[in-house]
Formats: structure tokens, sequence, C-alpha cells
């Protein structure tokens, strides 16, 4: 008589508690900056979830224990990872790089020294929408691109995003706003819904893992002219947002711009900065030497 296939139990998945996650908030929290909201709770747990099977842990106690207290921070990174939302898409919010090109790099470069390059940095990078966006604005749209030497930096504190950037493999809705002249310049089709973009510009953007939280890895950002950082403070309670705003005050030039989410305001967040209004969009600057905010 043969005998019939039985099935073994599954394993249960270990729980998450509202201690745990009350732990595990404030934990990620000062490590990161960035808040998770009791609505927030199914997303983490889930993540939580992922992450001991990954490592084989049986309960959240002992994933967390190994968590606190490894030296090399390998599986912070990997929940880092986890955690961290990246949509977007190439030309978002496309409003502010006609600002950075009609308006933000002609006043900047009437402060330069011949010679100096301006530099941008876009945090964060995401997949590399935003930093090859500013890219191609500057090649197709700004003048003064022949005349001087641009600077591009991107950095995000998720590096399976930065190396899917540096790839620069992108889906047919990711590329959609794009004008068409722009995708068959800078990409090549592969497949039906795939776009990859060209070695060159890619070689042209200088990708980093920054954890905006650190000052040891903020503190090498200096003289910067333009920040572009959209959408990420909205992820950040009010001392994390004083804290980013006061990082990027420092990282800027005087006279330097950020340029935040259409949701986000730093008037609300900072006093160091002032509005500036222009045909396109609002930003806010760093004061020139001497003068107020």
């Amino acid at each position: 008589m043969t005998q019939a296939l039985r099935s073994s139990p599954a394993r249960a998945e270990p729980a998450v508690t509202e201690a745990d996650f009350l732990k595990f908030r404030e934990f990620f929290y000062r490590k990161t900056g960035i808040h998770f909201d009791e609505n927030k709770r199914y997303f983490v747990d889930k993540r939580l979830v992922d992450r001991m099977a990954a490592t084989g842990a049986n309960s959240f106690r002992e994933y967390f224990v190994g968590l606190r207290f490894e030296r090399d921070g390998l599986e912070l990174q990997h929940l880092v990872n986890a955690m961290t939302v990246n949509e977007t898409y190439f030309l978002r919010e496309a409003y502010q790089f006609d600002c950075m090109s009609n308006d933000l790099l002609d006043e900047l470069q009437t402060r330069k020294k011949p010679g100096d390059p301006l530099r941008i940095w876009s945090i964060p990078s995401s997949t590399g929408e935003e930093p090859y966006s500013i890219a191609m604005h500057l090649l197709e749209r700004w003048p003064g691109i022949h005349q001087h030497d641009v600077e591009i930096l991107s950095s995000d504190i998720d590096t399976q995003v930065l190396e899917a950037a540096q790839r620069g493999i992108y889906s047919q809705r990711s590329v959609a706003n794009l004008p068409k002249p722009w995708l068959d310049k800078y990409f090549t089709r592969r497949g039906d819904n795939e776009w990859v973009i060209s070695r060159e510009l890619v070689a042209a953007i200088d990708f980093s893992r920054v954890n905006l939280s650190d000052p040891k890895d903020t503190q090498r950002f200096r003289d910067i002219d333009l920040i572009f950082c959209r959408n990420l403070l909205i992820y950040f309670d009010d001392v994390s947002r004083r804290a980013a705003a006061e990082s990027f005050y420092d990282a800027l030039s005087p006279g330097g711009f950020i340029c935040l989410g259409h949701s986000e305001s730093m008037s609300r967040i900072s006093a160091l900065y002032r509005v500036r209004r222009f045909a396109d969009a609002m930003v806010y600057q760093k004061p020139l030497t001497g003068e107020a905010p």
C-alpha cells in the first residue's frame, strides 16, 4: 500500500506585538530619522516578519537583539532597504526643473569664479529618475551648460535603489513623461517595456549612500549650489526635519537654493532660509553672507 503524501505543518510566522512595534519604531527613528505612525503598522510588521524569516530568527526579540548588536551593519542596511518607499518617474514635478534652468542656475553662476563648478545634490536618489532628469534638463534646456562645469551628486539611504539607479533600466511607466526626442536620444529600448539609459549619463552622476540623520554622512557635502530634496521630509518628525534643514544649510553655499516637494514647506521647519518666488516655482534660499533670512 502506498503511503499518502502529507504536507508538513506550515511554520507559524513570528508575531510582532504592539510593544515590539513601538520598540522597533524608536530604534529605527534614532538610526534614520524616519518616523512610522500607527497607520504604518501593517507595512512595518510585514517587512519585519520578512526580515526575521530571511535571518532565521524565531521571534522578534531574537531578531531585534541581533540587529542592535551586529558589528557590520549589514542587517540594518537590509532593513532600511525594505522599509523605504521608492516610487518615482522622470520629470516628476517638472516645474521645478524649469525653474532651475530658467532662473536658478543663471543667478547662481553670477557668483562663481572662472573655473568654479556648479554643484547640484539630489537626495533621495531613489532609482535615479530625479538626477537623470536634472542632467537631461540641463543638456536640453539650459544654455549655460556649454560655459560651466556642473557636478550632479545623488544620494540615498537605500543601497538597492542606488544599484538600480546605476543599472539605469526603466519601465514604460517611468519614462512616460519624457519628450520623445529625449527618449530617443538618451535611452535604448529593450523589449516591449524596458528602456536603458545611456552610460554617459550614468557616468555623469556621482551616486553615494547617505543617511541624512548621520552627521558623518552629510559633513562631506559642502559648497552645494542647489539641492533637490523632494518628498523625503514628509517621513520625518519635527525634530528630524529641523536637523535635516540644518544639515542642508551647512551643505549649501551662501545664496544656494533648495527645492522641496509640493506638500512640504521649509518655512514651517526652519527660520534659516528665505522664500524666493520665481515664475515657475517657489524655492528656499540660504541667505548670502551678511544677509538676514
